[in-house]
């Protein structure tokens, strides 16, 4: 299973569109699972994202005001994930409560955003963060880099790909084994 995940666009308020790069690279790959963890901020990245997988699951982003859900709990092959915005702890980005958030849902990851900035993240839950796919500021320590994750499930094995913008789109890749 291919998942893609996403967030933190913020267009059209902070950000015109995705970076060339990015959006070509996205389009060119085929998706099971489109991921989003909010602040899209307009129905057009809903609607662009729509088309992207074969399903989509976005959550409400504090900058939203599209009707989304606060949260959701996905089956990923035989991965429970949990995706949240983040703003849902302080401060931004806090592991530890974004863990104490993963074991109320009884997932085994946790995607959340709000940050701006990726993070892979492993104590006992898996916590990823695709940071912002346009690379806009945010409230806190953004990395101001455009980036987004891509991840392979199969079974209880997952493969993490951070793709993140600079001059040319740069990944780091991890696996993880839940047993």
């Amino acid at each position: 299973m291919r998942v893609l995940v996403i967030g933190d666009t913020h267009i059209p308020r902070r950000a015109a569109s995705l970076p060339k790069q990015v959006s070509e690279f996205i389009e060119s790959q085929s998706y099971d699972f489109v991921v989003c963890t909010g602040d899209l901020t307009g129905e057009e990245v809903l609607n662009y994202l729509k088309g992207l997988g074969e399903r989509l699951s976005v959550v409400r982003g504090n900058m939203d005001h599209l009707n989304l859900p606060e949260y959701e709990i996905l089956e990923l092959d035989e991965i429970v994930a949990g995706v949240i915005h983040g703003d849902q702890v302080y401060p931004r980005g806090n592991r530890e409560q974004l863990i104490k958030v993963a074991r109320k849902l009884g997932v085994d990851v946790l995607i959340s955003g709000h940050t701006h900035s990726p993070d892979v993240y492993l104590k006992g839950v898996l916590l990823l963060n695709p940071g912002s796919a346009t690379g806009v500021w945010s409230g806190g320590n953004a990395s101001l880099k455009p980036s987004f994750m891509v991840l392979s499930v199969e079974g209880r094995s997952i493969g993490v790909e951070l793709y993140e913008l600079e001059k040319d789109l740069k990944c780091t890749s991890k696996r993880f084994d839940f047993r």
